[in-house]
Parts: C-alpha cells; structure tokens; sequence
C-alpha cells in the first residue's frame, strides 16, 4: 500500500514535491512546474507547500528498510 510522504532521494527543499511524485508515479520536474503554476498564479501554493511540508511524514531512510 503506497502512503504519501516526503522523499528523501528527490528532495530540494523539504521533500514534499519528491514525496508527490513518488506516490502518483511521476516525474518530480513535473510536480515542481505545477506546484510553481500554482504558487504564481493562485497565490496558494507556497502556503499549501508549507503546510504539507509540516504535516507530511518523512520517508523511513533506506538504513532502515
């Protein structure tokens, strides 16, 4: 069963566009243009990034697995 969570291989700031991608299955780059779209055009996106990027979980390391 696949769960969202921040990545930590495609990570640039907190992980949460890598954390989307991996989860639809999709290119990070992608996630990030849309992600920017929404951030310039509807104002929303850099809130909701902070918010998901407090909520979201951290990808277990792989030193774990």
């Amino acid at each position: 069963m696949k769960k969202l969570r921040k990545s930590n291989d495609q990570k640039m700031l907190a992980g949460v566009c890598g954390g989307f991608a991996e989860y639809f299955g999709i290119e990070v780059t992608w996630i990030r243009l849309i992600w920017a779209v929404v951030t310039c055009f509807a104002g929303t996106g850099l809130l909701l990034y902070i918010i998901a990027a407090i909520v979201m979980p951290k990808a277990p390391s792989a030193e774990w697995e």
